[in-house]
């Protein structure tokens, strides 16, 4: 027996919590490939290494987003709790870079962002 959740964009039903929640998400996303992309233009020791970090850590990133954690449907669904870890460890990747760059009072303001958004994505299913 296959079991099958909806997406988050799929035949989901909106409310304007859910609507919000969808909105911050979005914004929680792309701000992980900023944070991502500043992290490695701080941290490389040379320019080789910053363009590297700089634009690899963002892609690869997005490439996981892509296959794993994608709205309209990733290329690959994990269970449920796997689906739920992936994020998080995505998304407090960028609070983790944020903080080694100096940045602390944004990275826990965006790390409990993240912990809200996804409990009121995943508690509202």
């Amino acid at each position: 027996m296959r079991f099958e959740r909806p997406g988050p964009v799929g035949r989901r039903q909106w409310t304007p919590l859910t609507a919000t929640n969808a909105g911050l998400a979005f914004g929680l996303e792309l701000a992980m490939l900023a944070a991502l992309c500043y992290w490695g233009f701080k941290t490389g020791s040379n320019l080789a290494t910053r363009l590297l970090l700089g634009i690899g850590a963002p892609a690869l990133a997005a490439t996981v987003w892509g296959l794993f954690l994608a709205a309209g449907g990733p290329k690959f669904r994990q269970p449920l709790g796997v689906e739920i870890a992936l994020k998080l460890l995505a998304l407090l990747t960028a609070a983790l870079a944020l903080h080694a760059t100096g940045r602390t009072t944004l990275a826990v303001v965006y790390a409990v962002l993240v912990v809200i958004s996804v409990a009121v994505e995943y508690g509202t299913r």
